[in-house]
């Protein structure tokens, strides 16, 4: 077995807060090598950005910091250091525009997050970042050296600073597999396990519904959990039961009520805009000859939402408009269970936060960082979860250039990355 050392910094893992965080390093001409278990970087990233790269929002910031949840209190310094808007200047120097949609989440202007990816690593060839793929993390052996695998075998490895950033345990085929936990239940860190977040619940559909309906959206409707938490947004109809931001969004209070008592139980108001009486006047106007479903359309109820009626209400007469008309206001549904961890989007669980510095340092570890959904923290989706595993690549960068006595560069100033000769002005 080879053993090495490398005079910089070493990163485990090529994702947002890795590759942050060997941005922010490198750029102040710091030494920086990457390993990446998978055969490219960012995987999880380009996947993320398929339907349309989601980075960050453009809500009030303490309305932004409110997402986190419990561990707001954590990260809302780092997120006031490098936020939402800091995202989006990030993004423009590496040529990459963003615009803000009608639901105050932000884009790049490509969409996708192949083009923003493939800048981003042209900035860290530039700036001299090694990265390495297919070399895999195996912990440390007896002398707390790094053991790193790849296709010749077992390196042992030392470096001035590592910072963990392995991601956490959903999508296992991207990388985020969660093999490191325990690999730091050997070191003695206490972890919370892995738990699946912003995944699809599970409830009981006839099978007329399931075949019918399954794929339909449900748009601008309201959820309601407990008499308490409430949201307005989009869901859609799964053979399972049900996906979509809005569900995600009570991925934390549905998981925890879960766990209490094996099922939870939801109403949706399926036409959040209008009032029960002005609902009740659409459904009372005059049918004439048409069929009811006609009738129904004319009055805004989508024939998804009827079915939804006529499945979870079988006691609703589709004759008494009144009836009907609470019944689409209050449509009770009880969720019996969450989808797998590794269909789950996030993961909620890992490393806790007292264990750690507040550089994000292991204490048991000194010089050993931690970043991204490696640490105990949740968020739904809607631009908070790339948002905060970026920013604490931008605080762990920091203070490892603080504590080496390198100046940190201020991101506004750091000039725009240079257009490759051939494209477009």
């Amino acid at each position: 077995m080879s053993m090495q050392h490398f005079s910089g910094t070493v990163i485990l893992g090529a994702g947002p807060s890795g590759l942050m965080a060997a941005d922010i390093l490198s750029r102040a001409g710091h030494p920086v090598r990457i390993y990446e278990a998978m055969p490219t970087p960012g995987r999880k990233f380009l996947m993320a950005g398929r339907g349309g790269l989601n980075i960050t929002h453009s809500e009030a910031f303490d309305l932004f910091v409110q997402r986190y949840g419990a561990r707001s209190q954590q990260l809302e310094p780092l997120l006031k250091r490098f936020g939402p808007q800091q995202v989006i200047e990030w993004m423009d120097k590496l040529n990459q525009p963003s615009f803000i949609g009608s639901s105050g989440r932000v884009f790049p202007t490509a969409m996708k997050a192949a083009p923003l990816l493939r800048a981003w690593l042209q900035r860290l060839n530039y700036q001299g970042v090694e990265l390495l793929t297919r070399h895999r993390w195996r912990g440390w052996d007896e002398h707390q050296c790094l053991l790193i695998e790849n296709a010749k075998g077992l390196q042992q490895l030392t470096a001035n600073q590592v910072i963990l950033a392995t991601g956490g345990g959903s999508w296992r085929k991207l990388g985020s597999d969660g093999q490191w936990m325990p690999l730091l239940a050997q070191q003695g860190i206490t972890t919370v396990p892995l738990q699946a977040s912003n995944c699809g619940f599970v409830c009981q559909w006839s099978d007329h519904l399931r075949q019918h309906h399954a794929g339909s959206p449900l748009k601008g409707i309201r959820l309601h959990l407990n008499n308490e938490l409430q949201q307005k947004g989009d869901l859609v109809i799964t053979r399972y039961g049900l996906e979509g931001g809005l569900i995600y969004a009570f991925s934390a209070a549905l998981r925890e009520t879960l766990q209490q008592h094996s099922h939870a139980d939801i109403w949706l108001d399926l036409h959040p805009d209008l009032s029960l009486e002005q609902l009740q006047a659409r459904l009372e106007a005059p049918r004439g000859r048409r069929s009811l479903s006609n009738h129904l359309r004319r009055a805004g109820v989508a024939a998804i939402k009827a079915a939804l009626v006529r499945d979870l209400q079988p006691e609703c007469s589709f004759q008494d408009m009144a009836q009907l008309a609470h019944a689409l206001k209050h449509c009770p549904l009880r969720l019996t269970g969450m989808r797998p961890i590794d269909e789950a989007i996030s993961t909620a669980g890992g490393v806790c936060f007292d264990e750690l510095t507040p550089e994000l340092m292991l204490k048991r570890l000194p010089g050993v960082y931690c970043a991204g959904e490696m640490l105990d923290w949740d968020a739904p989706t809607g631009g908070y979860l790339l948002t905060a595993c970026l920013s604490m690549g931008v605080h762990i960068a920091e203070a490892i250039l603080k504590n080496t006595d390198a100046a940190s560069q201020d991101l506004s100033i750091i000039p725009p990355l240079p257009r490759p000769t051939g494209t477009k002005q």
